[in-house]
């Protein structure tokens, strides 16, 4: 480290010390720059990939190898689980806590010595929980066995998984009753059945609900989560109104078993308008059938929206919703503007921005997701941006994780 001394030297003889200073300064460097190299370096191997069932329980041991030139005394061992995995049990020597987003953390301090060019095993146990499905787990230590920071490289990895399970997806439409050249809000809704949670660890298609505005109406206001949808993706602003179809994704990309997300949109009834029906479904943000859900019949509803002739009586109610069957696109657009392709098919985030019309959500609810420590993680978006700060990179919030959005692209026919 360099040392800093206080001068001594006469104005006079400020130019000579300088000169003499300079040539001085190679020779102090060179010694420290070789000290600062010379020490442990620990690379950790990579864990096998795998599937497991909710129940079962993952062990492998990962190896941590010594490439330096000097040897580690003690090292730190961390390993973080998102909310569908746990530890099977206590392992003396480590310490376990939960932190920010539901992330499980165990802490392992390995009491031994890596000498230059050797190398050690160490075990790497979890066991999926019943809301088990797309799941991370980093693992390794530091560069010189010190407990590490965040990020990954050689001596701290990342390994993404989906569990042997499926997550139920279901869309809610809304049945409501108005007068022709009147407003009325709708409220559209997308909820988990489980059993698994959901927050993607290797793609920005996260799971939405395709909203259709139905015929003869204009929305006016629109939710902060919905963005309008292109030929194949997002494209547009969020909350941007005026348009006939838009893409709606939870706030934070993750998706807890029993929770459901509300939208609430304003609709303009145009003037002549009769008794107009659209379309919701549950999907992607790029209109890919998630294929964790493998019970189509409940992935769409309808918006139903009477409106009286002038030989009908009035609207009495209001409200109410509607789940399942498949309802009229709306392919008259009734003042909405049909989006154009997304360019690339890239389009803008769901939660980006504000609504234009300042339309608001509900909000979502968790009616009957597992709470306890032994339930729940978090996280979203794809690899390479740390648990903590995750799902939501692109979109995505996990604890210490690193989640790289890895754009999914559409490969294929889309699957209605």
């Amino acid at each position: 480290m360099r040392q800093h001394m206080r001068s001594h030297i006469r104005p006079s003889a400020a130019v000579v010390a300088a000169a003499a200073i300079a040539a001085a300064v190679p020779a102090v460097v060179a010694p420290t720059a070789y000290a600062e190299e010379a020490g442990a370096d620990l690379v950790i191997s990579e864990l096998p990939s795998t599937s497991p069932k909710p129940g079962e329980v993952y062990d492998e041991n990962v190896v941590i190898t010594n490439k330096g030139t000097a040897a580690a005394d003690g090292v730190s061992f961390r390993i973080r689980l998102t909310r569908g995995l746990d530890f099977p049990k206590p392992v003396e020597g480590c310490t376990y806590s939960t932190i920010e987003n539901q992330i499980r953390q165990a802490l392992c301090q390995l009491d031994k010595v890596i000498e230059p060019g050797a190398s050690i095993e160490t075990p790497v146990r979890f066991k999926a929980l019943p809301q088990a499905l797309m799941e991370a787990v980093e693992y390794g230590t530091g560069k010189i066995g010190e407990t590490p920071g965040e990020g990954f490289g050689d001596s701290y990895k990342r390994l993404t998984l989906t569990a042997d399970s499926t997550a139920d997806l279901v869309a809610i439409g809304d049945d409501t009753e108005t007068l022709a050249g009147g407003n009325q809000s709708i409220n559209v809704s997308l909820r988990n059945d489980g059993p698994g949670w959901i927050q993607n660890q290797e793609s920005d298609d996260l799971t939405a609900l395709m909203v259709n505005i139905p015929a003869g109406t204009v929305a006016t206001e629109v939710p902060k989560e919905c963005v309008p949808f292109g030929i194949d993706g997002p494209a547009g602003s969020a909350g941007q109104p005026g348009k006939s179809r838009y893409v709606c994704r939870p706030a934070d990309a993750t998706f807890d078993v029993g929770e459901t997300a509300t939208f609430t949109f304003m609709l303009k009834i145009k003037e002549g308008t009769k008794t107009t029906t659209s379309e919701v479904k549950a999907t992607s943000v790029y209109d890919i059938h998630p294929a964790f859900d493998k019970n189509p019949a409940n992935d769409k509803a309808q918006i139903h929206i009477a409106i009286p002739t002038d030989n009908e009586d009035g609207p009495s109610t209001a409200g109410g919703s509607s789940t399942g069957g498949s309802g009229d696109g709306g392919s008259d657009t009734g003042g909405n503007d049909p989006q154009g392709q997304a360019a690339g098919g890239t389009g803008t985030s769901g939660t980006s921005g504000s609504s234009t019309g300042g339309a608001s959500t509900s909000g979502s609810t968790n009616g009957s997701a597992d709470s306890s420590a032994t339930g729940n993680l978090a996280s979203t978006g794809s690899d390479g941006t740390p648990l903590i700060t995750g799902a939501a990179a692109a979109a995505a919030a996990l604890g210490g994780l690193v989640v790289l959005a890895v754009r999914r692209r559409r490969a294929g026919a889309k699957t209605s």
